[in-house]
């Protein structure tokens, strides 16, 4: 039986009925930009982050960009991230005129260490950018508290509805940071049915900035305080996430529950490490990923069995031709570089039946001989 890695065909079947006549009245109503259905889905992610306000764009690099930008970052300046992580984390930065600056991460969660992020701090430092990378949250507290006074953007595009336990209290996904940014990536566990993304933030005034910032810079038609940029979240991909807003949580659930269910398929399997989860955090599960040193002899054998699966991600950002001007060598990122040649990410959507599990624990299984 062969198992996607993804199936949002299997989704959108338990969600037609209610998607299709939402998009319908938009369609009919002729009301494509920002209006009602943008303002009502930004009320409904501030709500489940947290936060005070957000502001969609019309995607997840986008709202990077806009955070950036809201935060004076350019050029000059420097910000500190990973190197494991999704291209846009980094592109961003360089997009505004700043400096990435890359340090490592922990090998067990993927995420940036708030000591070596604490190290490479400079006098141009201008802000931080952590990843809660595979769905669960960095370790944003202990990165402030290394790092005092330094604005933190959080891309949270992979971990919307994720949350840590902080001095005894759940957090959510965007709560804590200077600006927290997601993604509706069709792929991600709120995905639309294209491109979208959003901002969240406790400030006020960083809040009306970013919302000028996406309408070319300015509060009112025609006029502009500043040069911004064309990044409206599309009403059309509004009225799809609104619909599919109340699923997540079970979503993330059931992710949670298969990621279970390969944990304990695989926990006599010596060679292969299951994910590590962070106990203060509960994490989404946009991917489970496992690792092994035979990762490529892995994958070829799941490629065969028609598993689906998928590396995330080969090369680290600090290796990447186009940062070469940067000057990071092999070795700079010793762990985000072993991840990198190890990692694999197996199907951990909802919607994966027990035989479709199965089929997954048994193929790993057997690559190992048990």
């Amino acid at each position: 039986m062969a198992v996607p890695l993804l199936d949002l065909r299997a989704q959108h079947a338990t969600i037609r009925d209610e998607v299709l006549p939402a998009l319908i009245d938009l369609v009919d109503s002729q009301l494509f930009i920002l209006g009602a259905a943008v303002e009502k889905l930004e009320r409904e992610v501030a709500e489940l982050s947290h936060t005070n306000y957000a502001v969609g764009c019309a995607n997840g690099t986008d709202a990077l960009l806009l955070a950036l930008r809201a935060l004076d970052c350019g050029r000059g300046d420097e910000v500190i991230t990973t190197p494991f992580t999704f291209f846009a984390t980094a592109g961003t930065i360089h997009n505004v005129g700043a400096t990435p600056v890359f340090v490592d991460i922990d090998p067990k969660t993927y995420n940036i260490r708030p000591d070596a992020a604490a190290a490479a701090r400079t006098s141009k430092t201008k802000a931080v950018m952590p990843v809660d990378l595979f769905g669960q949250m960095a370790p944003l507290t202990e990165i402030m508290t290394a790092l005092p006074g330094l604005p933190v953007i959080e891309d949270a595009a992979q971990s919307i509805g994720a949350r840590q336990s902080i001095d005894g209290e759940w957090r959510m996904a965007g709560e804590v940071p200077t600006i927290g940014t997601f993604s509706f990536f069709p792929s991600k566990n709120l995905g639309g049915y294209g491109d979208g993304g959003m901002m969240v933030t406790q400030d006020e005034a960083l809040a009306a900035r970013l919302k000028r910032l996406r309408m070319h810079g300015g509060a009112k038609q025609y006029f502009h305080d500043e040069v911004g940029f064309n990044s409206r979240l599309d009403a059309l991909q509004a009225v799809v996430l609104s619909a599919k807003l109340p699923h997540l949580a079970a979503w993330s659930a059931k992710r949670r529950e298969n990621a279970a269910y390969y944990n304990a398929a695989f926990a006599d399997l010596a060679g292969m490490t299951t994910p590590y989860v962070d106990p203060r955090n509960e994490s989404i599960f946009n991917q489970y990923t496992i690792r092994t040193d035979r990762r490529d002899e892995l994958q070829a054998f799941l490629k065969e069995r028609q598993i689906g699966n998928s590396i995330y991600y080969p090369l680290p950002l600090h290796l990447q031709p186009c940062f070469a001007y940067l000057g990071y060598k092999q070795g700079s990122c010793p762990e985000s570089e072993r991840a990198a040649r190890e990692v694999l990410s197996l199907p951990v959507y909802p919607e994966l039946t027990t035989s479709q599990l199965n089929e997954v624990t048994d193929a790993v299984r057997g690559f190992y001989g048990r």
